[in-house]
């Protein structure tokens, strides 16, 4: 049930992506590389999924899905860039900088960021005081607060070799789990959801986003590159702060059914039926790319 959704909503999301972009030069090339590259569209995903289980049109959240798609593809291009984590493949193709050097890709990104923020100033009939908030949560999720700040420890931890618990988990919350817990409070705020459903999606998002990087960092060590669309192993290589590198396979595994349970907790206290959002935290939790 939930793929058909998921597949249903990304075909949305792309099609409304790839009109926003006109192919009129290399620049416009280089940002649809990467923003319509194969990918889970989850992040869209999770704000169409939670922003309709409360009542919202789809019509009304599709900026705002477009968006934080737009802020994860510029993410990954600046990631993969080689004063970052020089890698090579990404979603199973060669990396942005690699098809159009890297200055082009950095421009890319920027481009990308900036397009999301467009967006959300589009008129839908999302109330003025909802779209400021829901264009300042994504801001904070993806600024130097959240994301941005965790891709920056990240890197500061790779030079060192006593970091802790504390450092990893800090890292994964920022660094992907802020923009992940965003999605799903922003759908929550398109529909104007209670302060205690608020706290709960809040809460839950938390834990999705910290199950999700540890997927990643078991993926990167147990995982097939063919069918991960990134080169496996790439973590160790470049020294990085993991669950398997910091407590080995079986508490890394132990650690994610843990954080897999304080999330459905939080659905199951949710004022609707959280079915759809139980779904994907399974999907998510069970993938093996």
């Amino acid at each position: 049930m939930i793929q058909r959704d998921i597949a249903r909503w990304a075909k949305m999301v792309e099609k409304y992506l790839d009109e926003q972009i006109p192919v009129s030069s290399t620049l416009h090339q280089s940002m649809k590389y990467s923003l319509l590259s194969p990918g889970k569209r989850l992040r869209p995903a999770l704000i169409l999924a939670t922003g309709t289980m409360f009542g919202q049109h789809e019509q009304n959240l599709l900026p705002f899905a477009a968006a934080v798609e737009c802020i994860h593809a510029y993410s990954l291009i600046h990631d993969d860039l080689p004063c970052m984590d020089n890698d090579d493949l990404r979603r199973g193709q060669p990396t942005n900088h690699r098809i159009f050097g890297q200055a082009i890709a950095l421009l890319a990104g920027d481009a990308l960021q900036t397009l999301a923020f467009e967006l959300m100033t589009r008129k839908t009939s999302v109330s003025d005081s909802i779209q400021i908030n829901v264009i300042r949560t994504l801001a904070e999720a993806a600024g130097m607060q959240g994301m941005v700040l965790g891709q920056t420890a990240d890197m500061e931890a790779e030079q060192n070799r006593e970091a802790s618990l504390e450092d990893l988990e800090f890292i994964h919350l920022h660094k992907t789990g802020k923009l992940l817990q965003a999605c799903v409070v922003i759908g929550g705020l398109t529909a104007a959801v209670s302060p205690s459903d608020h706290e709960h999606l809040r809460a839950f998002g938390g834990h999705l986003g910290m199950a999700f990087q540890i997927v990643d960092d078991i993926l990167d060590v147990t995982g097939d590159t063919a069918i991960l669309g990134k080169t496996v192993g790439s973590d160790e290589a470049h020294g990085k702060l993991t669950y398997p590198s910091l407590l080995g396979l079986s508490e890394a595994r132990a650690r994610l059914h843990s954080v897999q349970e304080m999330a459905f907790e939080e659905l199951s206290a949710l004022s609707v039926d959280s079915d759809v959002l139980q779904q994907m935290l399974s999907m998510v939790v069970n993938r093996d790319r």
